[in-house]
């Protein structure tokens, strides 16, 4: 089953993380995986480019099946081994309106959050300006409070309920970034209990970085 899949990744993304914590919440350990570098341009390369022409990561195969987007590959994960592993869409209809809400706003916070941190390596120097990237710092700080706010209303310690989802397997890589990069625990208790806690998750400390491992943190975000 697993050995009809491979994964080109790489390490410290969001969007590849999301489908290696899927996979091992769907049991789908065995997959062929190869780990690739942005600063090398391995991205870019003839091998990753044959499976997504648009030369990013990640890119995923199952069996002769293409699915490119982070997440088309989880969704398409849970539908395809619903039955295997944990259940990340209830069945239940008020749970998994929330749980679908809560999965495509992550795109929201995770694209704030990109704005921010790759302004100056967009915006050519002469263009910059400090009000824009100010407006772009605020923009994200309004987002990060309205997470905040989820949590204080959710019960149960997950983002959409009691129960581990597709919504964590989609939002809690970009989480884990913005505290990675700075963001203050003491600002949002909330979303750093929601980090603490699920950094012990066998999926996710199966998954966690290797790069973050051998390298320390920033404080890009201690401002927001």
């Amino acid at each position: 089953m697993a050995k009809d899949m491979t994964l080109w990744w790489a390490s410290g993304s969001p969007p590849c993380w999301r489908v290696l914590i899927a996979l091992e919440e769907k049991n789908l350990q065995g997959y062929n995986q190869k780990l690739l570098s942005f600063q090398k341009g391995e991205h870019k390369s003839k091998e990753v480019t044959d499976v997504n022409p648009r030369g990013q990561l990640p890119a995923f195969k199952c069996g002769d099946k293409i699915i490119n987007e982070s997440y088309g590959a989880c969704f398409f994960l849970e539908c395809e081994y619903k039955s295997q592993g944990t259940k990340l869409i209830p069945e239940n209809s008020s749970e998994k309106a929330l749980v679908l809400q809560r999965t495509f706003e992550g795109n929201t916070l995770h694209q704030k959050m990109v704005d921010v941190f790759m302004y100056n390596r967009r915006v050519p120097e002469n263009e910059r300006h400090e009000s824009a990237f100010k407006r772009l710092k605020e923009t994200l700080t309004g987002e990060v409070q309205m997470w905040e706010g989820y949590l204080q209303k959710t019960p149960g310690g997950f983002l959409a309920g009691k129960n581990f989802s597709m919504a964590d397997v989609i939002v809690y890589p970009s989480v884990a970034l913005l505290f990675r990069m700075g963001l203050s625990d003491k600002r949002y208790p909330k979303l750093s209990e929601y980090h603490k806690n699920l950094k012990d998750r066998p999926s996710i400390k199966a998954t966690w970085p290797p790069l973050w491992k051998d390298t320390p943190g920033q404080d890009f975000l201690k401002d927001i």
